[in-house]
């Protein structure tokens, strides 16, 4: 019979500040160091779509024991008691579980805007911790973790599990090698159909199973609609960012970590919620176009027209000077350009130039600027399984996992501001070193925002912010 947990939440003293720098958490010590067969203590915060598959895959790992699960909906909490079975302990308050001295490390699966502060909480009370993505919900609470985890010397995985995958890095690894030639442009396209949207439900009692007030915490305080609670926080803006921070974390994750670069130059997007008929707020179509050095990236996000996928989700594609390579969890294939010298590229057009114009060149066919290769290895499922792994790989040897916090920052802030720039209509040149917009003081004052009462004191004791 699993238990519930409803004690009083004591304070978390603060720590020794200590700033571990550009190395992040690759010289971390550990509050114990496991012996080669001790157990790691798990706690699952929130059993909501991917918590329930974390929960699934930790429950699974060898020398892992799933110690305790939370969530504010109490049928999901009794779901989440009963797939992990034994004495897993249940907390309506994830507060009373980070006071657990069983649980080594959290994972933190809850709508977007909880991500930060409980990933910071998590981590002053002495947890690893592995946190959904996107990481943040405005671009300043990623500065705020990076200072925390640092601080305290805790593990943060964040769960883009990409990384993970075999046939992601085979991919890397060709890219990496010139072998695709110098990068010109990476698109990004995710389509599907929503309408007629989700409806106008009005404002209404919370269900009696929900703490509503616990699923807001620092969010600003809202009535209770159905459109706002659960899923559907996604096409909320006071929960999340929209396909842009969904989809975009993944997609720009693979850039950043494909191509080495850590921030963009420039980011303009446009779009709106022009079709879908009902009371969400975030985009169901927009194109953003963002500038790194020396290559742009594409995105497209729609919702209301279903549109045509590559290799599958995301159908993220590399263009370079050899080759395109589109890239999915299902693997990757690699499309070689021919190589023709550029005359014969124009000589041949429409039968042909009059005297005068570029005449063809003799040359040999069928030659070709890089090689044909295909990886169908690819499996998302494995690679939750695998990115679960390297979290527990990291609790024991406090090196850095491999979706780190520092980088995550990078990519989260990039989707933040292609949200600014749709929001503001306007184009942001974005300086990286400074953490700010250049020359926008309404767009800069959209890098972050304030914490619900009772929350921000929580922010406060952690002397960010």
């Amino acid at each position: 019979m699993s238990k519930t947990n409803a004690g009083r939440s004591g304070g978390v003293s603060r720590r020794a500040f200590v700033r571990a720098g550009a190395a992040g958490l690759t010289a971390l010590s550990a509050s114990r160091v496991f012996g080669a067969n001790e157990r790691i203590g798990i706690g699952i915060i929130g059993f909501g779509l991917m918590g329930r598959i974390h929960t699934r895959n930790f429950k699974e790992q060898s020398g892992v024991s799933v110690v305790g699960v939370s969530d504010v909906y109490q049928p999901r909490l009794d779901a989440a008691a009963e797939l992990v079975g034994g004495d897993v302990v249940k907390y309506r308050d994830f507060r009373r579980m980070l006071e657990n001295k069983d649980i080594d490390g959290v994972v933190i699966a809850t709508p977007d805007h909880w991500h930060a502060l409980m990933t910071m909480m998590a981590c002053a009370a002495g947890k690893d911790v592995f946190v959904e993505k996107p990481l943040t919900l405005f671009v300043r609470e990623g500065r705020w973790m990076i200072d925390v985890a640092q601080r305290y010397k805790r593990v943060v995985q964040v769960g883009v599990q990409n990384r993970s995958g075999p046939n992601f890095q085979r991919a890397r690894d060709f890219i990496r090698k010139g072998r695709l030639g110098a990068m010109v442009t990476v698109q990004e396209n995710f389509y599907r159909n929503l309408m007629p949207g989700f409806g106008n439900p009005p404002d209404q009692d919370p269900p009696r199973e929900l703490d509503w007030d616990l699923w807001l915490g620092p969010a600003p305080q809202r009535e209770y609609n159905p459109n706002r609670g659960l899923y559907h926080f996604r096409w909320i803006w006071d929960y999340a960012g929209g396909q842009m921070t969904n989809m975009g974390q993944h997609s720009l994750d693979l850039v950043h970590w494909v191509m080495g670069v850590n921030a963009p130059k420039t980011v303009y997007s446009s779009g709106g919620r022009y079709y879908l008929k009902d009371n969400m707020e975030t985009p169901d179509t927009q194109d953003t176009i963002i500038e790194y050095p020396g290559f742009n990236v594409i995105i497209q996000y729609r919702e209301a027209t279903a549109g045509r996928t590559g290799l599958g989700m995301g159908s993220m594609v590399f263009h370079g000077t050899r080759g395109t390579m589109p890239v999915s969890r299902s693997g990757y294939e690699v499309f070689p350009d021919p190589k023709v010298n550029p005359i014969n590229t124009f000589a041949a057009i429409i039968g042909g130039h009059p005297v005068g114009g570029p005449q063809a060149i003799p040359e040999e066919k069928g030659q070709l600027w890089t090689d044909k290769e295909k990886d169908a290895t690819g499996s998302g499922a494995m690679d939750y399984v695998r990115h679960a792994r390297n979290f527990l790989e990291s609790i024991r040897s406090r090196q850095q996992p491999i979706c780190d916090i520092v980088s995550s920052h990078g990519v989260a802030t990039t989707c933040h501001l292609a949200n600014i720039s749709l929001r503001t209509g306007r184009k942001l040149v974005w300086d990286a070193a400074k953490e700010e917009i250049v020359g926008d003081v309404q767009a800069n004052q959209m890098l972050t925002r304030a914490y619900r009462k009772r929350w921000d004191a929580e922010l406060r004791a952690l002397h960010v912010g």
